[in-house]
């Protein structure tokens, strides 16, 4: 029997609907697999903002530390939209990136065959989509310093924020994309912004370099404005993609949407060491928190991405996303992926038919 220590951080939202159905079907397949997870749940976002002032208790990100992995469902709400920044749960995000030194994101985005006509796009330009975009996410322009609205000698206002980027950081990220595609299709795509900006020329420089190391890995290299056309031109050309913080925040939804629904995608944060985050990529929903209407697959699969990353489970892991892929084929949908002909379903139901598809 393998022991976990599983840190649960349901959040805002439709994240306690979610984060409940991820914890059944881990109590299943654990049983199946000889895996006991001990789960610990703490608060981060709004809830922990309502109940201590701040969106990152210093106890959560304890408890974090003190985990082998941390599963998370999603933050935030009109609720809390007003508050000062410092005070926002985005800012509880950011801090536990930081807090937890993630500094690598793993943003899949497959087109499954039974979803395939819920993307916007045609279907023979997304049929057999399987990208991995690779985003740096401790740095960049979103932690570069100096930064803030600061007055100018004329009093008027100048906002600024700094985006740079270290030798060793850029290395330590390639290296993550590398070794992904290693394991993937093996054709890597480092995404920059070289011909003008010069924190984008050393990371151009940076990944070249490396590139040595990784024979079996093909690279190439495109500027994001580029990226982002042949995203939505040529899908089918990309395995992975590796880049920096602000262009991999908007490559890797526009990516997501490839698929049809933000709904069902999971992601992965990762350190050198320590433990890594899981979560979907889609946000608190609260306009449908409470309703039954969510969509719990992206956190399910999540979970699945955590015993493959973080616990080196990956039959289990496998179990998991096989019956996700098992239960779109009996064609049920919830209202985010509903089509013509499929049976809608809530939240609660989906949960129990993922349950019996697992125990079957």
């Amino acid at each position: 029997m393998m022991n976990y220590r599983i840190t649960l951080l349901p959040g805002d939202g439709i994240g306690p609907e979610i984060m409940a159905v991820a914890v059944d079907v881990l109590k299943v397949v654990g049983g199946q697999f000889d895996l006991n997870f001990e789960f610990q749940e703490a608060p981060i976002g709004g809830v922990a903002i309502d109940a201590t002032g701040e969106p990152l208790p210093a106890q959560t990100l304890e408890m974090c530390r003190n985990s082998d992995a941390v599963l998370l469902a999603a933050i935030g709400g009109y609720k809390w939209d007003n508050l000062p920044r410092h005070q926002r749960p985005e800012t509880g995000l950011l801090g536990l990136r930081a807090g937890l030194g993630l500094f690598a994101n793993l943003r899949p985005a497959q087109i499954l065959p039974q979803l395939i006509d819920a993307s916007s796009l045609k279907r023979d330009i997304v049929e057999g989509v399987d990208i991995m975009v690779v985003r740096e996410l401790t740095g960049g322009v979103y932690f570069g310093t100096p930064k803030g609205v600061f007055e100018t000698e004329t009093g008027e206002k100048r906002g600024v924020n700094t985006m740079a980027y270290t030798e060793s950081e850029i290395d330590r990220i390639a290296r993550v994309g590398f070794e992904t595609a290693q394991k993937r299709g093996g054709k890597l795509c480092s995404v920059d912004k070289a011909n003008v900006l010069e924190v984008s020329q050393l990371w151009r420089d940076r990944v070249t370099q490396l590139a040595p190391e990784y024979p079996d890995v093909e690279l190439s290299h495109l500027y994001v404005d580029n990226a982002a056309m042949q995203l939505v031109r040529w899908p089918k050309q990309f395995d992975t993609i590796v880049t920096g913080n602000l262009f991999g925040d908007i490559l890797s939804d526009a990516a997501a949407m490839l698929t049809g629904s933000i709904g069902m995608l999971p992601s992965a944060s990762l350190g050198a060491s320590g433990p890594g985050v899981f979560e979907p990529v889609h946000g608190s929903a609260p306009d449908i928190a409470g309703q039954d209407k969510a969509n719990p697959l992206a956190q399910v699969l999540s979970a699945a991405m955590m015993l493959r990353y973080a616990l080196e489970q990956p039959v289990a892991a496998d179990k998991i996303e096989k019956a996700v892929l098992e239960v779109l084929e009996q064609g049920y949908r919830t209202g985010d992926i509903m089509s013509e002909g499929m049976k809608q379903v809530g939240c609660k139901e989906m949960a129990e038919v993922l349950l019996k598809v697992l125990t079957v």
